[in-house]
């Protein structure tokens, strides 16, 4: 495994992290704690997490199966670097109370308790705020961030899902105050989707946050769509089913797979290994189901991509170009 910094930190992550969103409704707890434990020996020592997963009635039921993993004992937690989220309501369903999700201090407050509870341990590495809060102003968000820190039950501060300018807020805030501000932001970002490289991947580097890509293979989009679906005589499903049904990126998307069966390349590790090529990109999130999967995943760590194939792949799927020229004269 190759590991980076953490943006402008002195914290040293793995160039994949291991997301767990699959952990309880498509993997139970003893698949999960398998994939745990084969990513932790490969060298992965980044997980990800958020407080919602589980999702529904089950909400903070993944956040419990990494808890009851770390419980095992040995070297697990000190191993990991630990990532989860907080803003989405944690109200039971049907519920509307109040103060039960997004940043105010309050929430910030129970939610870090609560999230700690489930996960057994005693510190998160990463906090990451999962959305926007269009309600709360920073200076209330930092000082709360800044009391869990003096507390020892945060290390950092991450954003999720943040547009360019609430980087550069978000950070303006935090600097005026003399904190540290956010250090990654997530973003949904693959060959497919490149608007983040507009602003918010170059307000992520001028302000040292490191960038995790969510979604890296576009829902199985670029992992090979087109040709599994005729092997398995099966048509698509999901994100990739709705976007295949765009003429315009089903000739994208088979362009792709023959360039890559023209070098004899896996679609899925290409999609990766490319995320890996970007600048201020620390590792894409990748959510194993299988080991097969995770093997495929690591190899892509290890995977060089010819100046060709990385020449094709632009012109198969152009960025954006930056902002302003993006969209401007």
């Amino acid at each position: 495994m190759k590991y980076t910094q953490l943006g402008r930190t002195g914290l040293k992550v793995s160039r994949l992290v291991l997301g767990t969103m699959n952990f309880g409704p498509q993997a139970g707890e003893p698949e999960s704690h398998a994939l745990l434990d084969s990513a932790l020996d490969a060298g992965i020592n980044f997980v990800d997490t958020a407080n919602v997963y589980g999702w529904g009635e089950n909400k903070g039921r993944t956040e419990e199966i990494i808890g009851t993993w770390f419980a095992q004992g040995g070297d697990r937690r000190e191993k990991t670097v630990l990532a989860t989220k907080v803003y989405g309501s944690m109200s039971r369903e049907g519920e509307t109370w109040p103060n039960y999700d997004r940043l105010s201090a309050l929430n910030i407050r129970r939610a870090v308790d609560a999230s700690l509870k489930r996960l057994g341990t005693d510190y998160i590495d990463v906090y990451q705020f999962h959305h926007v809060d269009r309600r709360t102003p920073f200076e209330e968000i930092w000082q709360a961030v800044e009391v869990l820190i003096q507390q020892g039950k945060i290390l950092y501060a991450g954003s999720s899902n943040f547009p360019g300018w609430k980087i550069a807020q978000a950070n303006e805030t935090a600097a005026r105050t003399g904190r540290l501000g956010l250090v990654s932001e997530q973003c949904l970002y693959n060959l497919a989707e490149r608007r983040a490289e507009m602003e918010v991947i170059p307000a992520a580097e001028a302000y040292g946050l490191g960038v995790i890509p969510w979604s890296p293979l576009h829902g199985g989009l670029l992992g090979g769509a087109i040709r599994k679906a005729a092997e398995s005589g099966r048509t698509a499903s999901g994100r990739s089913a709705d976007a295949l049904n765009n003429s315009t990126v089903h000739g994208q998307v088979q362009a792709y797979e023959d360039l890559l069966a023209k070098h004899g390349l896996e679609p899925g590790e290409v999609a990766l290994a490319w995320l890996l090529t970007r600048p201020g990109v620390t590792g894409p999130i990748v959510g194993p189901r299988t080991p097969e999967q995770l093997a495929s995943a690591l190899r892509a760590v290890e995977l060089e991509l010819p100046e060709e194939v990385l020449t094709g792949l632009d012109e198969i799927f152009p960025g954006p170009g930056p902002s302003p020229e993006a969209f401007a004269w």
